[in-house]
């Protein structure tokens, strides 16, 4: 009984253990198999792709190890990874160049108009616009008008003046009456200041952070007062009396409104000269007499009618048969860096913060005329002879835009033109819109959005 038992007790237990050793031995041998499975359609396909498969998973007379398949999968998948990128590359590139070509080289032919609005009309018949922003701005001698790119009245301001004038720099402007004694304030929220002179004003100007200047003058001297964005007085000035120092051309303030720059020309034994002054009124200043700066006389053989900030660092001064470029890199010691002589009579003048444009007279017999544009630090960026009758030029955003009363012509900074040709309306001033291609058209009181195509 007991070695009956026993044994019964002994293969029982015996049973299990081999049961459990049967299973773990047959799961093993299922992966095994599942792995070389795999293997072989691997081995299959890697030979499949070389062009010399058979059914065994040879190919080419060659038995491969499971690391040079895989490296061969690996090699597969860069190549084809290049491939991809290269293709990607192309469009890139090909997408690159349509865009180029659209916007920057290929030359427009015809035009649409987008919309047109009809502004306030002006009750003394004088109608001006200038770029302000991004949009324009509106004045006459009864009032200013904000317009949006929509051809939408921001806001409106009144004021009675007899010869408006205005200047823009950035987001403000100023408005002012020539022999006259009110100034405005604005920006593009609507009016900023109201400031009064006891003096008449001959120019004005304004920073792009509201502070103006005016330049105003007397029959012994000229002046020229600065006021704060609200047009309360600041504590600057600057005096030249006329049997002395001569008097002040014209004013021009850097976008800051710290550094200021003015044409003065006076008497000297052979006739008249003119000199070019750079005022500080930062605390870098404070230390200089009168916080003058730098004066240059190199300019002094003809008149300088005007002077103009380009930006903080850039300034240039236009003359009668020269141009003068000037660094501020250094604030208390400007430098002038360039001075270009014209031998032809210049016709006009435009510039931005950016760019300068001269239009002389041609030497070419078969032009009338020549344009050349510089970079704000006097490097010339084309010179293009051409025969357009224009009436007035300006340069905005990319664009340099020559017209007249119904037509223009459009050149861009490599100086190929983009569109030339006429209008079935007539207008006053254009700028560049808000897209490439755009145009706002100003004049009387209409506005209109043209398209060019």
């Amino acid at each position: 009984m007991v070695s009956d038992s026993g044994t019964a007790s002994g293969q029982e237990a015996w049973g299990v253990v081999w049961i459990d050793m049967t299973g773990d031995m047959q799961m093993s041998n299922m992966d095994s198999m599942e792995r070389e499975r795999k293997k072989r359609q691997l081995r299959e396909r890697m030979i499949s792709s070389s062009g010399s498969p058979d059914s065994s998973g040879r190919g080419g007379g060659q038995n491969l190890s499971e690391e040079e398949i895989v490296r061969n999968a690996e090699r597969h998948t860069r190549r084809k990874r290049i491939r991809l990128l290269a293709a990607a590359a192309v469009l890139v590139i090909a997408a690159a160049g349509i865009f180029y070509y659209y916007f920057y080289v290929r030359r427009y032919e015809t035009y649409k108009v987008d919309w047109e609005r009809q502004v306030p009309a002006s009750e003394g018949g004088f109608s001006g616009y200038e770029s302000f922003g991004s949009n324009v701005l509106k004045y006459t001698k009864d009032g200013a008008s904000y317009i949006d790119g929509k051809g939408k009245v921001v806001w409106s301001i009144s004021y009675e003046m007899k010869s408006p004038i205005c200047y823009v720099n950035g987001m403000y402007a100023v408005i002012a009456d020539r022999q006259g004694n009110d100034i405005y304030i604005c920006n593009g929220e609507g009016l900023r200041g109201q400031a009064k002179t006891t003096l008449p004003i001959m120019r004005a100007a304004v920073s792009a952070h509201g502070v103006t200047a005016a330049l105003l003058e007397d029959s012994t001297a000229s002046y020229i007062t600065f006021f704060k964005e609200d047009g309360s007085s600041l504590n600057w000035g600057i005096k030249t009396v006329m049997s002395k120092s001569g008097y002040l051309m014209d004013v021009s303030l850097s976008p800051e409104g710290t550094q200021v720059m003015v044409s003065n020309v006076y008497l000297q034994d052979a006739g008249i000269g003119n000199r070019i002054a750079f005022y500080n009124f930062s605390e870098y200043g404070k230390s200089y007499p009168d916080r003058l700066v730098g004066g240059f006389e190199e300019m002094k053989s003809s008149l300088i009618p005007r002077v103009r900030f380009l930006d903080e660092t850039h300034a240039c001064a236009f003359g009668n048969g020269q141009i003068g470029f000037f660094s501020l890199e250094n604030e208390t010691s400007p430098a002038m860096t360039s001075q270009l002589p014209y031998e032809e009579e210049i016709r006009s003048i435009c510039y931005s913060d950016r760019y300068v444009g001269v239009v002389v007279d041609s030497a070419q017999g078969e032009y009338d005329y020549r344009l050349d544009v510089y970079s704000a630090s006097g490097k010339l960026k084309f010179s293009q002879p051409f025969n357009f009758q224009y009436r007035d030029i300006v340069i905005d955003a990319d664009m340099v835009i020559l017209y007249n009363e119904n037509s223009c012509e459009i050149y861009n900074m490599s100086g190929k033109c983009r569109f030339s040709g006429s209008f079935d309306f007539t207008f006053s001033a254009v700028r560049a819109g808000k897209m490439k291609n755009e145009l706002i058209f100003t004049g009387g009181d209409t506005i209109r959005s043209v398209h060019l195509k």
